[in-house]
């Protein structure tokens, strides 16, 4: 499966688990799989909500800052791909 760079973990909210992602390019929606890459981290998720500013939303572009439930502890910096079948 090929794998594209959408953007990269800005922020870990530990107690909720939830990631905060910087879209730098590409998009991403609700049912896509993300692989979330970091130094010790290699996690293959689908993303089952996101939100945008506390607001649910179903898509976001480049410059979007989303938040998505994990399922494991990820850390800033690690880079975020969009699988594509």
């Amino acid at each position: 499966m090929e794998e594209k760079k959408v953007g990269e973990v800005i922020k870990f909210f530990g107690k909720i688990s939830v990631a905060a992602i910087r879209l730098s390019e590409g998009s991403l929606k609700v049912g896509d799989t993300i692989h979330i890459v970091g130094h010790t981290t290699d996690l293959t998720e689908t993303v089952e909500s996101m939100q945008i500013e506390n607001k649910n939303a179903v898509e976001a572009g480049p410059g979007a800052d989303i938040g998505i439930k994990v399922g494991e502890r990820v850390r800033e910096n690690d880079i975020v791909y969009k699988v594509v079948e």
